[in-house]
């Protein structure tokens, strides 16, 4: 199965702050949305990923204090992003081995979503249920 196929089931929503915005005003939006990471664009291009471990991280180290800095110091600048076309296994993999769990999909310079780690443990989920039934049917029909 390949991004593609989640996206089209959950949506091609992306969230998204300016580099400017403050810290409590992306804080804010991820609570209302109750999501786990947006994205920082500029012009529409990804300048970064902000996300809850980001935001605790920062927190212990400088305190309070930082909610009105700009986003652009705290978010991660190296951003992984992946393809419609790649598929779940692969970005599960990715995802394992660099420790994030939201992963922007690309389709050239144009952002067309979000995967989550919960969105691939879910489709993971219903893939095996899928299969599940077909294998009872087949025991059925033999």
């Amino acid at each position: 199965m390949t991004v593609r196929a989640i996206l089209d089931t959950k949506g091609h929503q992306i969230t998204s702050v300016e580099p400017e915005a403050r810290l409590s005003a992306a804080v804010r939006i991820l609570g209302e949305r109750k999501i786990g990471a947006v994205l920082v664009m500029s012009a529409g291009r990804i300048e970064g990923i902000l996300s809850e471990r980001d935001i605790v991280r920062v927190l212990g180290e400088r305190g309070a204090a930082i909610l009105e800095d700009p986003v652009s110091a705290v978010m991660t600048r190296k951003v992984v992003s992946c393809k419609q076309s790649d598929t779940v296994s692969a970005i599960m993999e990715m995802m394992t081995r660099g420790k994030f769990r939201h992963l922007p999909v690309v389709d050239g310079e144009r952002v067309v979503g979000l995967i989550s780690i919960g969105d691939v443990v879910k489709w993971r989920v219903q893939e095996y249920e899928r299969e599940q039934e077909a294998l009872r049917e087949y025991i059925k029909t033999a």
